[in-house]
């Protein structure tokens, strides 16, 4: 009897509070530890009120949709160092208080432009380590939370710039370990780091990969005079400047300063789980190789409007110069002819005059002796 009995009040106790064999559970921190335990896909029968779960060196090979359906109040997820290589749209529905997501160390090549659309507070998104071609323009909406993102050693050989003029909160950005294409089409994203880093942004370096002259070279490095060819060749460097000159006018008024060198934003699990994660060493930093006390010259970006409003300037100059020229020669010849006409016509009365005068003259000669015959 009493078996019966403390068998039904077994079954009557709620899903919510069982946990997972494969998983360890802390009900006062509500943080599930999962980590390196072999697991193939997402355990089942976790609590509702996980706050923090951790799967990372286990075996999961994809996200099935609503994958996390049972924890949607889950803040931090972590599926680091796994097999993932597919994940559906609708993997992450329902999860809208999450902030911290980290996919980095698996096989993902591309992201749907729904995958993060539900969630609207994500601040830490780490998705180095992976082989992502590029990140979809219309999936900038869902980041514009971001003060964190990892894009180090995929395969990005260009970025979108709408995804990061997108992302207005933005503290730290890490791309090294990228194949970029350093060509006409990357000018936007030099023009926007310049802006980023200005506003005071982290980002580790964006070393090229081709064309072979650039080969090696920081983008940030890199003279502006050498796009200069973009100008002619390419819209993309037209409307980069056009960007940058916008993103210019809203900085006007601030004070330029320069902020220390990147700090680490690699997400970990800490040493005494439901203590959230830790800042550190390590991973997703990478900074620059220059001194604090070394000044370094910042290259000015090239002002295209300017550019073109000095040629348009000089071209009406040179307009009215060449016109009034031509006015003036119109003029100097008008002037010349008048003149000769003017000096013919003077000449013939002279010498119209000088005939009159001869013919008065001897007019006056023969009146005396006229008179003297007669």
């Amino acid at each position: 009897m009493r078996v019966v009995l403390v068998f039904a009040l077994l079954s009557s106790l709620p899903l919510s509070h069982a946990c997972p064999k494969e998983c360890s559970c802390n009900s006062n921190t509500k943080v599930v530890d999962c980590r390196g335990r072999g697991l193939y896909d997402i355990p089942r029968r976790l609590h509702s009120d996980t706050q923090e779960l951790y799967l990372q060196d286990n075996r999961i090979r994809g996200l099935g949709s609503v994958a996390f359906k049972e924890i949607p109040l889950v803040r931090i997820l972590d599926l680091s160092n796994n097999s993932i290589t597919a994940i559906s749209p609708t993997a992450l529905l329902g999860l809208r208080t999450l902030q911290r997501l980290s996919l980095a160390y698996n096989s993902i090549r591309e992201l749907d432009k729904r995958l993060l659309g539900p969630i609207r507070s994500l601040s830490h998104l780490d998705l180095s380590h992976n082989s992502l071609w590029g990140l979809p323009g219309a999936m900038g909406d869902s980041l514009k939370n971001l003060s964190y993102l990892g894009l180090a050693n995929n395969r990005l050989a260009r970025l979108d710039r709408s995804v990061l003029d997108a992302m207005t909160h933005l503290d730290s950005l890490t791309l090294r370990g990228n194949p970029w294409r350093c060509d006409c089409q990357l000018i936007g994203l030099k023009l926007w780091l310049e802006t980023y880093l200005f506003k005071g942004g982290v980002v580790d370096e964006v070393l090229c990969i081709q064309p072979e002259e650039m080969k090696d070279k920081d983008l940030q490095k890199i003279p502006y005079q050498l796009f200069h060819a973009c100008m002619t060749t390419s819209y993309h460097y037209l409307f980069a400047n056009i960007h940058h000159l916008e993103s210019e006018k809203l900085l006007r008024g601030h004070t330029h300063g320069n902020h220390a060198h990147p700090s680490s934003h690699s997400l970990h699990v800490p040493m005494v789980i439901g203590e959230g994660f830790g800042g550190g060493g390590g991973g997703g930093g990478g900074g620059g190789g220059i001194a604090e006390c070394e000044t370094k010259q910042k290259h000015r970006p090239v002002n295209l409007r300017h550019a073109i409003a000095t040629v348009i300037i000089t071209g009406v100059v040179c307009g009215i110069v060449c016109l009034m020229m031509l006015a003036a020669a119109v003029y100097g010849c008008a002037y010349a002819a008048i003149m000769a006409k003017y000096q013919r016509e003077l000449k013939k009365n002279e010498e119209l005059a000088t005939a009159q005068g001869a013919d008065h003259a001897t007019a006056d000669e023969k009146e005396p002796l006229e008179n003297a015959i007669a």
